[in-house]
Order: C-alpha cells, then structure tokens, then sequence
C-alpha cells in the first residue's frame, strides 16, 4: 500500500478513528491493532511474505527471552549467533544469492568452466533490509544489556512492524521505540496537527518533486549513451532531487503519520542537500541507517579509536557495507567507495567533525565561504548519485567520461526535445522547495510552521491550499518509492 494512493487515504482516517475512539482506553487493545493494521499494511503487496515476517519476528522475540535467561556467556552467545545468523541469511538469500551466482557464473565461464545454475525467480521480500535491521539491533542491545529482552509478544510485534516504518523506514532502535509502544498514549491536538504538517510536506517532495524529476532522470539515463555532457549532468541533478524527494518525503510522511498515533520515530533527513562538506552531509542524509552503521558495525571494529590504518579501515567498511545494502550491484559498492574517497580526507585531517550547526543561524544568506561548499559538495553527491543510479558499472563510468568532456560546456541537447513550459514549472517548483527548506533549516522538516510566528489561520491555511494545489496541478505519475526496492 502506497503512502501516494487512494487506498491509504482510506486506510489511515479509518485506523485512526478506531485507534483513538475504540480502543483509547486500552493499551493493550490499541497495540494488537497496530499489529493487525500493520500486517494488513504490509500483505497489501505479497500476503505471502507476511509468513517471513511473522517468523523473523517470533526468531527475534524468542532469541531475546533465551539471551536474558541464559545462565552463562557461552549460552548467550549461541543465541545471539543463532538469531543474527538466520536473519543475515534470509536477508542474503532472498537479496544476493542471484548477484554472487551470476558473479560466480561469469568468473567460471571466463575459465572455460560452464554450469547450470538455479535463480531465484522470486521478487525481493519488500522491506526486508528494514525490518532486518530492526531485530538485529534489539537482539543485539539485549546481548550487550543496554535493554531487557521484551516478554510482551504483541508489544515487540509492533515494534519490528509498526506500519508507518515497516518497508522503507527509518531504522528504529528497541531502546528509543519500545518504551513508546508500552507507555500509555494521550491523544495531542498540537503533535497531530504537527503531524499532518509533515504528511503535507512529504507528500510534495514525493508527489510533486520526486515524481517530476523522474521522467526527466529516467529519459537522460535510460539514453546516456546518446547523450552530452551538459544533459547528463542535468540528469543526475534530477535524479539527486528525486532520490532526496522520494526518500525523504517518504520518510516525513512516516514520521507524520506516527506523530497522529503519540508515537515519535528517529529523525532520518536534515535537509541534507545544505551540507557544506560531505562528513556533514552523512550526518544529514538517512540518518537512521548511517547511525545505525555507527554504532552496531563502526564502533565495535574500533572506531577511529586506532591508528591511521583502523580508521581508513573503517570507513571503507562502513561506507562499501552501506553500499552493498543498498542493494546487490557493483554500482552501489562503487558509491559506497567514492563516498569513502570524498570522506577520508576529513577524516585524516581531523576536519569530519566540523559542521555540526544549522547553516547560517542568525542570517539569512550564506556566506560566500559556506555557499561554495555547499554547491561543491553537492557537486560531489551529484558525481556519487551516477553510480547509485546507473544499471551498469560499465553505463556509470561511461556517464562519469562524458560529463567530464568538452560537451559539458555546450547547452544540454536533451533540453530541445522537452516543452520549455512544463521544464520551467518544474524548476521553479524544486526552487520553492530549496527555498522553503532553507527558511526553515532550523525545524525538523520543511514545513514546521511555527504556530507562534504565524499567528494567522488565514496565512497558514493559505500555505496548506497552496500546496495541496501544486500536487494536484503537478503531481506526476504515480512511482513506487525508490526505496521499496531495497
């Protein structure tokens, strides 16, 4: 079920209405139906997948209570290895088997060695990246006793299935949701209204930007070969808007809906695009995931703790671990190892922890310094997002070559054969989105309005119709979100 579609317009009044109207005096009644939407939610795709997810759930919950029982170190241990062994197979059949196959398939035949081998013909198990990493890190917090193995089965269910972040996050932590599935939920007018703020906003950057700049990303990339230098730059500037567009409207329509059940889940985007170096844009950029690198992967293989060798180390870990998660293609370990080249250097010039405060706080432009590293590192992001979303290494480096050419500096060919109207629009609605994210780049999200500050109903309601009439006006064509995919 689509955020974006008609059938969660009717899903979301409908939960809502029972949740706070039927079963608001019941705790226990309010979470057995957050499970039971949750599944509902999820079976909207593949029903059949439910059955993986029920059983990594039951794994989980089952594994915690024997680590919290377990009489000796060793017992822990086993159950520990016993849990994160299945999830990180299932997680690897159903995502890499067909790529280490198919890789193993090609080393073999380039030895004049050839076989017959079985692919999955299966679709990947949508959110299973997710929900994956969400056991992982509650067994992994009660093994290292930072949280106490949950006995509450529905209460942990929601955990791991919580709707609003089942298939495309964020990546939540048993230690920050848990204790808000189990405390008792007071219905707040302000949070909720906060909320459909949020939903409002994520649905723009989704509906109207991420969309838009799909058919333009898709067109240049789905071509490159024919392409210049000038439109392929001018396709991976599109496809940086839709990948931020797309995920981080999703992830504020997540946090959004969450906000109308009392629940507060982790912030994931930070306005990532006003980094001014790329160690604060990893800051900004999908937050529960890099966070959750850090301390579950980064932290326990030293950190930066050792000498320049471990820290090297590393970061190429966590980087090319990060990439490979994204998904089974060597253009996603390739991302991840020019992201760790673009963070090194930082990192051994002990400048990665530079910037860690809002752009600019008390003014409202930049200041010449900071606006070149802020259109630099974009530029390095930009440069990054070719290999994310090109099919091939091989398509990714052409692409890199050619925008590196002379035709760079020729106006892009591409831009004859689209209508100059429907581009303009287009344009001036991601300006309308950099413009109102950057007056706002001290709030959680886009449109945060501050009650305080706009006394007037008319000018609020004025902002919420304007908007609601962009996607409607400009909304383009319904697109899963990219992010399903891994």
């Amino acid at each position: 079920m689509l955020f974006n579609s008609i059938e969660f317009a009717i899903f979301l009044p409908v939960v809502f209405l029972l949740y706070w109207f039927v079963f608001n005096k019941n705790l226990s009644k309010q979470n057995l139906l957050l499970l039971v939407v949750s599944y509902v939610f999820y079976a909207w795709w593949d029903w059949r997948f439910l059955l993986l997810l029920a059983f990594s759930t039951f794994l989980d919950y089952f594994s915690g209570l024997k680590i919290e029982q377990a009489s000796t170190q060793a017992k822990s241990k086993f159950w520990l290895v016993i849990s994160v062994g299945i999830n990180l197979g299932f997680l690897g059949f159903f995502k890499y088997y067909n790529f280490f196959i198919a890789e193993m398939t090609t080393a073999l035949a380039s030895a004049g060695i050839s076989i017959n081998v079985w692919l999955l013909q299966v679709i990947l198990p949508v959110g299973i990246s997710f929900y994956t990493f969400h056991g992982l890190s509650y067994i992994i917090d009660v093994y290292k006793k930072r949280i106490v193995a949950e006995s509450n089965f529905v209460d942990y269910a929601v955990f791991v299935s919580y709707f609003p972040l089942l298939v495309a996050g964020p990546i939540e932590r048993a230690t920050h949701l848990l204790p808000q599935v189990k405390r008792v939920r007071v219905f707040d007018y302000h949070r909720a209204a906060d909320g459909m703020r949020q939903i409002l906003w994520g649905l723009f950057k989704k509906i109207v930007i991420a969309d838009n700049c799909a058919v333009y990303a898709n067109a240049i990339f789905n071509d490159s070969a024919h392409q210049d230098g000038s439109s392929l730059l001018l396709g991976a500037v599109f496809f940086a808007f839709q990948i931020y567009g797309d995920f981080s409207g999703y992830s504020d329509i997540a946090l959004g809906v969450s906000r109308l059940f009392g629940i507060e889940l982790l912030r994931n985007f930070a306005f990532p695009y006003f980094s001014r170096d790329i160690a604060e844009f990893w800051r900004r950029w999908h937050i529960s995931l890099s966070t959750w690198f850090r301390d579950y992967l980064y932290f326990p293989l030293g950190g930066s703790q050792g000498g320049v060798w471990m820290k090297v180390r590393n970061t190429f870990i966590i980087f090319m671990v990060s990439g490979f998660w994204h998904g089974a293609n060597w253009t996603f370990l390739a991302w991840g190892f020019l992201n760790a080249l673009y963070f090194i250097p930082l990192l051994l010039l002990d400048r990665n922890r530079n910037y860690l405060n809002v752009i600019p706080t008390h003014q409202f432009f930049p200041s010449v310094k900071e606006f070149f590293q802020i259109v630099f590192t974009f530029f390095l992001t930009v440069l990054a997002w070719v290999f994310f979303r090109s099919d091939t290494i091989t398509q990714a480096f052409a692409i890199v070559r050619t925008i590196f050419s002379k035709s760079l500096f020729q106006i892009p060919g591409f831009l004859g054969k689209q209508d100059p109207i429907y581009f303009i629009i287009h344009c001036f609605l991601i300006g309308i989105l950099i413009l109102v994210e950057w007056l706002h780049r001290d709030k959680q999200f886009g449109l945060q309005i501050n009650t305080g500050t706009m006394k007037s109903t008319y000018k609020r309601w004025s902002v919420y119709t304007l908007i609601v009439l962009f996607i409607l006006l400009f909304g383009g064509k319904q697109n899963n979100f990219i992010y399903f995919q891994f």
